[in-house]
C-alpha cells in the first residue's frame, strides 16, 4: 500500500525526498513532502528517515 504524508508533521526537510528509490516522493507548493501513489513501491525506506514520523502506510 503507498505511503502518505501528515503535512500537520512534515517539516520539509527532504530526508524522505532524498531516499526514495523511486523517486515516489517530491515537495508540494507548500515545501513539504508528497507522494505520488501511483509510483511508490511501498518499500518503506521514507517512513524509516523521516525525523518526524511524518509518514505512514497509507489506509
Amino acid at each position: 500500500m503507498p505511503v502518505e504524508v501528515n503535512k500537520e508533521l512534515c517539516i520539509g526537510c527532504g530526508a524522505c525526498v532524498g531516499v526514495c528509490p523511486v523517486g515516489a516522493l517530491d515537495f508540494g507548493d507548500d515545501g513539504k513532502a508528497e507522494s505520488n501513489p501511483d509510483v511508490c513501491i511501498d518499500c518503506g525506506a521514507c517512513m524509516g528517515t523521516c525525523p518526524m514520523e511524518a509518514i505512514s502506510e497509507k489506509q
